[in-house]
C-alpha cells in the first residue's frame, strides 16, 4: 500500500488514516443532516466546503496537539501527521462535492454513500492486512459506525427541520 509505515513513516500514515476516516464520516453525516433538514443543494455544497476547509484545519491542529503531547515524538513526526491529516481530510472531503454538482441530491447522496463505504472498506482492509487479521470483522465494525453516524445525522436534521421551521 502506498502509505504503509515502512514507506512513509508511522506519523504520516496515522494522519492519512485519520484524515480519510474523518473526511468520510463527517462529510456524509453533515450532508445527510443538511439534506434532511433543508433539502437545499446550496446548503449541502456549503457544508462540504466548510468541512473541507475549516474541519480539515481543525482536525490537523487536533492531530498536531495530540502528537505533540506524546513526549517521544520528534517535530518532523508531528508535522508529518499534521500535514497528512489536513491533506487527507481536505482532498477526500472535496471528492464529495462532484456528485452534488452533477446529480440531483437524492442521487448524489446515494453515490456519495457508496463512495464513502468504498473508502472505509479499502482502509479497513488495509488495516486488517497490516495487522494480519481477518478483514470481515474490521470492515463490518467500521461500516456499522459510519451507518450509525449517518442515521443519527438524519434524525438530527429531521428534528431541526420540525422544530425550527
Amino acid at each position: 500500500m502506498f502509505w504503509s509505515k515502512e514507506k512513509i513513516g508511522g506519523s504520516f500514515a496515522s494522519g492519512l488514516n485519520f484524515g480519510l476516516t474523518s473526511a468520510v464520516i463527517t462529510t456524509l453525516g453533515l450532508m445527510i443532516g443538511l439534506i434532511s433538514g433543508t433539502g437545499l443543494k446550496l446548503a449541502v455544497l456549503g457544508g462540504i466546503l466548510t468541512i473541507a476547509i475549516a474541519d480539515a484545519l481543525s482536525d490537523a491542529l487536533g492531530m498536531h496537539i495530540s502528537k505533540e503531547s506524546q513526549d517521544s515524538r520528534k517535530p518532523k513526526e508531528i508535522w508529518a501527521a499534521t500535514l497528512a491529516t489536513f491533506l487527507a481530510k481536505f482532498i477526500f472531503a472535496i471528492t464529495f462535492i462532484f456528485p452534488v454538482l452533477l446529480f440531483d441530491l437524492q442521487s448524489a447522496i446515494l453515490i456519495n454513500f457508496v463512495w464513502g463505504a468504498l473508502l472505509i472498506t479499502f482502509l479497513s482492509l488495509k488495516i486488517a492486512r497490516d495487522q494480519n487479521r481477518r478483514p470481515g470483522k474490521i470492515i463490518g465494525e467500521h461500516l456499522l459506525i459510519a451507518v450509525l453516524v449517518i442515521i443519527l445525522s438524519y434524525l438530527a436534521g429531521r428534528w431541526i427541520n420540525l422544530t425550527f421551521s
